[in-house]
């Protein structure tokens, strides 16, 4: 063979220095492995071009769910939406983020099991709840229902698929009232609403599954979410509105009459309440590092994600003004019962074990990015 090898060496008209035994044998194998070479290659190609699996991101035609969407895609992941739009809006998904879109519940085993059997998800990003607190008291079955069936339902199904991996959108009403501040992941979790409580039972369930399944998940804690894509393709759209930023640029925009400031005796430096905002587009950059920790092994946790400081009422209706422009009608009006004077959460573990730090911390930058949204779409 040796011989053989060599004479055809020769025979392709090679430089002499070059016809030396090795080389001749490796000139005759080459025809036979270049198709072996090119399987190679390809499965290298593949490896590289799929490095991040799809992710499935419940509740992405609302508005954090949307922001995580690109997120995900700055960060590279090709995403699926479920959404049931009942909140959601379709436009966005289809013309803004222009991702698949599946119109369904959580709820529906069928159509979960069909998701899950033709698509290979690597983790589910879960966002597809109801949050108006005040809701939750009048309508508690609707939350139970959407909130906690819901979720069982999509963490059954995940476990038939052997989707093993979950990032869960939660809040910081589990903890009820504050007994110390700022909150942390340890303190007491007492929710005195329905809305806190199906999200403290969500928590309870992915801490279940885990011992049970090893169906591992990120949970983060968080308070009001808050502003807009800086690029300004996805911002707050709620009907109804209940938050305080888009209310107040609602009024800027003439969409109102007066924005309303529930107490003004508080103790607190301007006699208003204080909560913690944190601007939405850092709110997904922390569901992606808390998807990429569970990616790379890391156990469930819970993390609370805020700014450690807070922000005033008369602040934020004082920076809505001077962003807008606009001296908008501002009324002051008695208590609201059951309104903490002060609600914050340290984000310190966050930033520790994820390495999580907020771009957009400071209150200007939250509302001129909100102001730029609802100007583009409410203007």
């Amino acid at each position: 063979m040796a011989a053989l090898a060599l004479r055809r060496y020769t025979q392709a008209g090679l430089p002499a220095s070059a016809q030396t035994l090795p080389a001749a044998i490796a000139f005759t194998l080459l025809p036979h492995l270049q198709p072996v070479i090119a399987a190679v290659r390809r499965r290298l190609i593949n490896s590289v071009s799929q490095s991040k699996p799809t992710i499935l991101v419940t509740g992405g035609a609302g508005y954090i769910g949307s922001h995580a969407v690109l997120a995900l895609q700055q960060a590279g992941y090709p995403v699926v939406v479920l959404d049931n739009l009942i909140y959601g809006h379709r436009a966005l998904v289809t013309d803004v983020l222009k991702v698949e879109l599946i119109e369904g519940d959580t709820s529906d085993r069928p159509l979960l099991d069909q998701l899950f059997a033709s698509r290979a998800f690597g983790a589910v990003m879960h966002f597809a709840a109801y949050t108006y607190v005040g809701e939750s008291m009048s309508a508690p079955d609707k939350y139970y229902r959407n909130n906690v069936v819901g979720t069982l339902t999509l963490l059954e199904a995940m476990q038939a698929a052997g989707v093993n991996q979950l990032v869960f959108s939660s809040t910081c009403a589990t903890y009820g009232t504050p007994q110390v501040l700022p909150l942390t992941e340890d303190h007491p979790q007492k929710p005195i609403n329905p809305y806190g409580l199906t999200k403290l039972m969500v928590e309870q369930m992915l801490a279940d599954f885990d011992r049970a399944y090893g169906l591992r998940s990120v949970s983060f804690r968080y308070f009001n979410a808050a502003g807009a894509d800086p690029e300004g393709r996805s911002g707050e759209d709620h009907d109804p509105e209940t938050h305080l930023i888009p209310l107040a640029l609602h009024t800027a925009l003439g969409r109102r009459e007066a924005i309303y400031i529930f107490g003004t005796d508080y103790p607190t430096p301007d006699g208003t309440c204080i909560r913690d905002y944190i601007h939405v587009s850092d709110l997904a950059d922390a569901h992606v590092l808390g998807l990429e920790y569970l990616l790379a092994g890391g156990q469930t946790d819970q993390f609370n994600l805020g700014n450690g400081s807070g922000f005033s009422v008369r602040q934020v209706l004082k920076t809505a003004q001077r962003i807008s422009g606009k001296a908008f009608a501002i009324v002051e009006r008695d208590r609201r019962p059951g309104d903490p004077p002060i609600l914050v959460g340290s984000s310190a573990k966050a930033s520790r074990i994820l390495n999580w730090q907020p771009r957009y911390g400071d209150l200007d930058t939250i509302v001129s990015h909100a102001w730029q949204w609802h100007q583009q779409r409410h203007g």
